[in-house]
């Protein structure tokens, strides 16, 4: 129930903090995505299942609070959760560094498949934000590896 709890939470602050976001300035939501931290969050936490039950609620609430194409950041949330959460079973992505190079390349590869996504089935143009969504892979794996990080020492686990 705790975690159902702390899911709920971080949903609530994901979409506070995107919309605070956008208020402050449109391009800030181009280098940092909030929901996307939220999913690897929870994937390396929980891991697999609720990785991609977390990824399809976040991903279809910032669908519905975009003006963007409805689904596709679903889909994306969906298997960066999913995908996340199996490999960190799978290895061992607890030191801080190995946990930040794997949080950049999956947030990088679900990156590219949302554009993709757009740009093969619904031919939306690329929007780059003046290149700042090229940094938020980099934002996204920073902060969540430094959360990761904090809340392991914080239960007192060791890498």
């Amino acid at each position: 129930m705790k975690g159902f709890f702390e899911a709920g939470l971080g949903i609530i602050l994901a979409v506070a903090l995107y919309t605070l976001l956008g208020k402050i300035s449109a391009s800030l939501l181009f280098l940092f995505n909030p929901f996307s931290c939220v999913v690897l969050y929870f994937s390396l936490m929980k891991h697999d299942i609720f990785g991609a039950a977390m990824g399809t609620v976040c991903g279809l609430l910032q669908d519905s609070l975009s003006l963007g194409l409805f689904g596709v950041a679903g889909l994306t949330k969906t298997l960066l959760g999913f995908s996340t959460g199996f490999i960190s079973r799978k290895i061992n992505v607890a030191p801080v560094t190995r946990n930040f190079v794997f949080l950049l390349i999956v947030s990088t590869i679900e990156l590219a498949l949302w554009k993709l996504l757009a740009l093969f089935l619904f031919r939306e143009r690329f929007a780059l934000g003046g290149g700042l969504v090229l940094f938020q892979p980099l934002t996204t794996a920073f902060i969540v590896a430094l959360l990761f990080q904090i809340v392991r020492k914080k239960r007192g686990e060791s890498s």
